[in-house]
């Protein structure tokens, strides 16, 4: 239990203290710590759990302390959430998760910090997770307020999600859509078109046809074993990129761009299916280090993929690409069960710049396309000035030299299994995927044509 404990603070002191990536940093750490497979389960699961619920266990350590967190040492003040999550959403017997908390409290602040920590943890304990949630929502000023601390999302984030969700007529599913984003996701993989196969055994995913998920056993053993070939993926992010190459038939000879590609899952299938119909695929990913990882995504794939490193906006080009993959910054909204730490990061600030961006990039997509050529516009994240704001946008300045393809119809051809994208009250051809209707991360996707 110990050695789980240490590697989950580490891992939160990090993604608070560096802004690190808790998916990134933490297979390392487990790595480096020699867990076993309990322990690491352990571990994984008190590290996400303990960010995903900041927001709410912040307001219950607020009461127990009788003072604003912003007043507590940032390193106890992890160590406190830690504690806290284990005493309330764990089986960890209470008198064990106080003590090793308060002993990780003298290590990491000194023994001046322990009276503290030991106090606050103490009065944690008295109640259970029920109790406090109704003390603190009793305490909230707002429907909304209330909402923020039960299921642990910015006030910002749930009316962002009301919006998005009202525009589909779907407004009521607003609970279940905060619920879904607080469970742990399943591993999903991907085998690639015509270069990796699906494990024997294996359950086959309900709508994406590369896609699958274990039995049982190690995903990372699979991967590794595959030599790139097979990988983890959203099923969402997988649906992304075939809608792309699977909207139109495609002819032998096409040229097309990944233009934002890092992290390279979506570019690996987009290369994967350019072997199989004899098309040449061009990446593109601004950062240096991003676009090592783009190269290593697609070293299983038999065919050269160039990757450049510029800026998406003056790469592009004009006229001359079939297909354009624009996988866009964003906010990341719709990742939050995977990355949950996404949700304490991002303000209602970060959306006008990144929209910016986005409509730059997308306007440069468009006018790099040959006639007839499709762009597809994914954001991770259903956040409509992410999405229809941004397209709305693109097709004013294009008018007529641009039409909506249904995506909803495109992925409907592609799933396995019956995908129910109707919305009701969403005029467009947008194909909205959500975590509680599809068990996928909340990936948007449209479809644009240069006639």
């Amino acid at each position: 239990m110990s050695a789980a404990r240490d590697v989950a603070y580490t891992v939160i002191r990090a993604v608070g203290e560096d802004d690190a990536y808790a998916n990134l940093l933490l297979p390392r750490e487990l790595e480096r710590a020699r867990l076993t497979t309990a322990d690491a389960a352990l571990a994984t699961e008190l590290t996400y759990g303990t960010l995903r619920r900041i927001g709410t266990y912040d307001a219950i350590i607020e009461m127990a302390a009788s003072r604003s967190t912003a007043e507590i040492d940032a390193a106890v003040l992890d160590a406190l959430r830690l504690g806290t999550h284990q005493l309330l959403a764990t089986r960890v017997p209470s008198h064990a998760a106080v003590h090793e908390t308060v002993d990780l409290v003298g290590r990491v602040a000194g023994r001046r910090a322990t009276g503290f920590a030991n106090a606050v943890l103490r009065r944690v304990s008295e109640r259970d997770e029920e109790e406090w949630l109704t003390r603190i929502e009793d305490a909230a000023r707002s429907d909304d307020e209330r909402l923020s601390v039960r299921y642990a999302h910015p006030v910002w984030i749930i009316r962002a999600f009301r919006r998005a969700l009202a525009a589909e007529g779907r407004e009521d599913e607003l609970l279940e859509l905060l619920a879904a984003d607080n469970a742990a996701p399943t591993v999903t993989l991907a085998a690639l078109p015509g270069v990796g196969e699906i494990p024997e055994g294996s359950e086959r995913t309900p709508y994406s046809p590369i896609g699958f998920r274990l039995a049982g056993g190690d995903p990372d053993r699979i991967v590794r074993g595959s030599g790139g070939a097979v990988r983890v993926q959203d099923e969402g992010s997988q649906l992304a990129a075939l809608a792309l190459t699977r909207a139109l038939p495609i002819r032998a000879g096409e040229r097309w761009l990944d233009l934002c590609a890092a992290p390279g899952g979506k570019t690996a299938v987009l290369a994967a299916e350019a072997v199989a119909h004899e098309a040449h695929l061009e990446a593109n990913e601004l950062s240096a280090s991003r676009a090592r990882l783009v190269r290593q995504s697609v070293a299983a794939v038999p065919i050269e993929v160039p990757v450049s490193e510029e800026d998406g906006r003056t790469r592009a080009g004009r006229g001359v690409y079939d297909r354009i993959l624009v996988d866009a910054p964003c906010t990341g909204l719709g990742a939050l069960r995977r990355r949950p730490e996404a949700r304490w990061r991002k303000a209602p600030a970060d959306v006008p710049e990144l929209t910016q961006l986005q409509t730059e990039l997308l306007t440069a997509a468009v006018a790099a396309l040959a006639p007839g050529g499709i762009v597809a516009y994914v954001t991770c994240s259903p956040h409509l000035a992410e999405t229809a704001g941004v397209v709305a946008e693109v097709q004013r300045h294009f008018g007529a030299e641009l039409t909506q393809l249904d995506a909803r119809e495109v992925l409907s051809s592609v799933a396995g299994d019956a995908l129910d994208l109707s919305a009701p009250g969403d005029g467009s051809g947008r194909a909205q995927l959500w975590p509680h209707r599809h068990g996928t991360d909340a990936m948007s996707i449209w479809l644009l044509r240069r006639s």
